[in-house]
């Protein structure tokens, strides 16, 4: 209403000024800034999760360049905005106000790890705008502002854990838990000690080790692991690594001869394009677990990855034009960036409420090979879980998947302060 409310006004100043004889440039001006529809796109594009975060940035405008080429949305084409807040946490809140207040973004897609997540919500809520967030995290947070599109602990960390403790998953009995030094990797560990402690495993039988982001030097900790390992019962280290750490990390387990049949490890953050820079044969069923892997077998995939390897030989995106890779968090940016523009044409709208309510239940044929579906009340995907092996040529076999999506559990029932909590974001 507001721009239509703007373009009369302009008109009605140009037959003025018309009238005067002066040259106005006001309405065309006003028609070209109503022709599209500003979205923002918030991910590092330098710095140490640029090895995770730059493919979003490009599986977003692929995204957006399809929606555009089959009419846009509400009949206007989407208009990408691109900053990069360099893995710097607090910069990722400036970079978010930008959006929102400077460049009229209507909805920001972006955000890999829950520190840079955390930073920017307040921001997303006072501001009563949206953010897409597509990386698997530790849950306990829920967000009017915020849609949920990676994976809660009951999508991605329980089940794998499960396995390990299984037959099939080797049986294991003691547990490295290991991460970068913030908020999710912290948070996942406290509730898989919880876990574990309910299944039976004692203190002494869990570690945990913690190093900064950009850390390299793993030499110590893999001995210490192995160590641990040989004292008897099966070992599985269990890696909530992000960022370019995981290169020396992998390098280093290939190095001292870890194998998976000896201790197997299982990532929560390590995909296709993290061990894009690692010889992978050395590395041959350690495991990972996600809701997506490239090498699912699936009409829908099939699809989705030859869009992606035109789109990147075309764009000559570094590494991809020559190996393009899919992984979880681009498939999950696919995802919701489709959903929002099917919340926005059946709200009529991209007024935030208007689309949070248009959100509900919104489905869309993901390359997992599941149609994903909105939750009605808890802002995240019902997602299916996979778990793969690593192969030698960097490509993940699967071992073990749910029957089909799993509903997230955001508040997770192993936090004994989470009894009571609704699964719902309060209005504020």
């Amino acid at each position: 209403m507001k721009i239509v409310s703007a373009s009369r006004r302009a008109f009605a100043q140009k037959l003025s000024a018309v009238a005067l004889g002066v040259a106005v440039t006001t309405l065309p001006l006003l028609a070209h800034a109503a022709d599209t529809i500003k979205v923002g796109v918030l991910h590092s594009l330098s710095g140490t999760m640029a090895i995770s975060e730059t493919v979003l940035k490009d599986v977003a405008l692929m995204t957006i360049d399809e929606i555009n080429a089959k009419g846009g949305v509400l009949g206007k084409k989407l208009e990408p905005v691109v900053v990069d807040p360099a893995s710097n946490w607090p910069l990722f809140a400036e970079k978010a106000k930008q959006l929102i207040d400077q460049d009229k973004a209507v909805v920001t897609f972006g955000c890999w790890t829950s520190v840079s997540r955390k930073s920017v919500l307040p921001v997303f809520e006072e501001k009563n705008s949206l953010l897409f967030y597509p990386v698997q995290y530790e849950g306990e947070e829920l967000s009017k502002n915020v849609f949920y599109t990676g994976a809660a602990p009951n999508q991605q960390a329980i089940p794998a854990v499960e396995y390990l403790m299984s037959k099939d998953g080797g049986s294991a009995k003691r547990f490295v838990l290991l991460g970068t030094d913030y908020v999710y990797p912290r948070t996942t560990n406290k509730i898989l000690r919880a876990f574990l402690k309910s299944k039976g495993v004692a203190e002494a039988d869990i570690i945990e080790d913690y190093t900064p982001f950009g850390h390299s030097d793993y030499q110590s900790i893999i001995a210490k692991i192995k160590k641990f390992a040989s004292e008897g019962k099966k070992t599985a280290v269990i890696s909530t690594i992000n960022g370019d750490s995981n290169v020396p990390f992998y390098k280093e387990l290939g190095n001292q001869g870890l194998k998976a049949t000896d201790v197997p490890v299982v990532a929560f953050s390590v995909g296709e394009e993290e061990l894009r820079g690692v010889d992978t044969k050395p590395l041959v069923g350690h495991l990972a677990a996600w809701n997506y892997f490239m090498s699912i077998k699936n009409p829908t995939n099939t699809a989705f990855i030859k869009q992606w390897s035109d789109y990147a030989k075309a764009k000559g995106i570094a590494g991809h034009k020559d190996k393009p890779l899919t992984n979880d968090p681009m498939e999950a940016t696919y995802l919701g960036i489709h959903m929002w523009a099917q919340a926005v044409e059946k709200a009529k709208s991209t007024d935030t409420d208007k689309v949070i309510a248009a959100m509900a239940g919104q489905t869309f044929k993901a390359p997992g090979g599941f149609t994903s579906t909105m939750d009605k009340e808890n802002h995240h995907l019902h997602k299916p879980v996979f778990i793969g092996e690593i192969k030698a040529d960097g490509q993940f076999n699967v071992v073990w998947k749910t029957p089909g999506p799993v509903v997230a559990d955001p508040w997770s029932d192993y936090i004994a302060e989470n009894k009571g909590k609704k699964n719902v974001p309060e209005k504020k």
